[in-house]
């Protein structure tokens, strides 16, 4: 596995632009009354990778690198055109073995077929011929121009954390501080880590998760979505802001008690009560990261975002392991504001305002009248049929 994430092909080929990811969908939005079903979609996808990968015991790693493979594979295709379930099934089996926790092929398409059978996804067209999934398998991978390697923010979280890393926690990061060294330092110095309870660490990691939930983990570099989290973090979990505003009012008490019309006398009594460090600077931490400010504030911004359009989804089991309910907790309370203690503005929608909730029921009917119109258009166009070969022959097994 590459060991430096700045000469890696994730870095140099697979961080994309806004309009790289719009100029992808442009053919699917023809076939959508609303462009925010897309954005449903990612939600959706993410949501059914996530369940099959537990389903076959996947480590949080496994899952999040299968859900940038399927990603980066609608960079180059259409959901009108393709089967996105067999797409799932397909990350699903690389991600295994390109993070060394490989499924037997036989019991990924028994996993698939079974889990995809029932509701709300009633497919009973799942093949059931393991050489379509090895198929589709190939596919994907000339698709992903067979660059396997996907870097994700766990390991630098772990890395500018002090935490007693648990072997767990260390297979689910990967391979821990390899390849933070190789490249540009990103935190600064490098000297000193910052300190979490074990909650805030918990919550920090839940957010890195949710991000892959919409394209952000396309856009940006690993490393920045893990200094968000931890900006994020900050803001959200209440004993940590509140050590934060303790901070910040000995910082302004001291400032003023230094003051250049104080004594001799005054400012060395003062500084020597003031000589007990902070348990802990987040401020000067944040200060000291080798990262743009601006561009970790315009990220918590998009997660803000995502999280308000995320509660327009439900799905049942859809809270689970996720860091939105501490988000809407949070927001709740500076309803009257729109402000976060930190300057984030946080878009906080009223009741009258969040319109009718959407469903993985409804996205597959929309997924499905698509397709029947893509099919439709390219019948009565007199062109050759264009449908590619993934749709053709993996529905054929059907």
């Amino acid at each position: 596995m590459a060991t430096d994430f700045w000469a890696s092909s994730h870095y140099k080929r697979w961080i994309v632009d806004r309009a790289t990811v719009k100029q992808a969908r442009a053919e699917d939005l023809q076939y959508l009354d609303d462009p925010e079903y897309l954005d449903f979609f990612s939600i959706f996808f993410t949501n059914v990778i996530t369940k099959l990968g537990k389903k076959l015991n996947f480590r949080q790693r496994v899952i999040a690198t299968a859900i940038v493979f399927f990603r980066r594979f609608y960079i180059k295709n259409l959901y009108c055109e393709t089967d996105p379930f067999i797409v799932i099934a397909a990350c699903c089996y690389v991600a295994g073995k390109a993070e060394e926790s490989p499924v037997h092929i036989k019991n990924m398409v028994a996993e698939a077929r079974l889990f995809f059978s029932q509701q709300p996804y009633g497919m009973k067209y799942f093949p059931s011929d393991n050489s379509k999934l090895a198929e589709m398998e190939f596919y994907l991978v000339a698709d992903l121009e067979c660059d396997l390697t996907v870097f994700h923010p766990y390991r630098t979280l772990m890395s500018i954390c002090k935490k007693e890393s648990s072997n767990d926690l260390q297979a689910e990061a990967g391979e821990v501080g390899v390849g933070v060294d190789d490249g540009p330092r990103y935190w600064g110095s490098g000297e000193g880590q910052l300190e979490l309870p074990d909650d805030a660490f918990q919550l920090a990691w839940s957010i890195i998760n949710d991000t892959y939930h919409s394209d952000i983990c396309l856009l940006y570099p690993p490393h920045l979505l893990a200094v968000t989290a931890l900006y994020l973090t900050v803001i959200l979990h209440g004993p940590t802001r509140d050590l934060l505003h303790q901070q910040s009012h000995s910082a302004d008490a001291q400032e003023t008690q230094n003051s250049p019309r104080r004594s001799s006398r005054q400012s060395s009594t003062a500084s020597l009560g003031h000589a007990k460090k902070p348990s802990q600077d987040f401020v000067g931490f944040f200060a000291g990261l080798n990262v743009s400010l601006p561009l970790v504030a315009t990220i918590a911004q998009e997660i803000i975002s995502m999280y308000t359009f995320w509660e327009r989804y439900h799905e049942d089991s859809d809270h689970a392991d996720s860091a939105r309910n501490t988000f809407h907790g949070r927001a709740s309370t500076q309803a009257q504001s729109g402000v976060s203690s930190s300057g984030v503005t946080t878009p906080v929608e009223s009741s009258n305002d969040i319109q009718s909730s959407v469903t993985p029921t409804f996205l597959l009917q929309v997924l499905t009248r698509m397709r029947e119109s893509r099919l439709s258009d390219i019948a009565h166009s007199g062109r050759p049929v264009a449908v590619n070969k993934m749709l053709e022959r993996t529905q054929a097994a059907g």
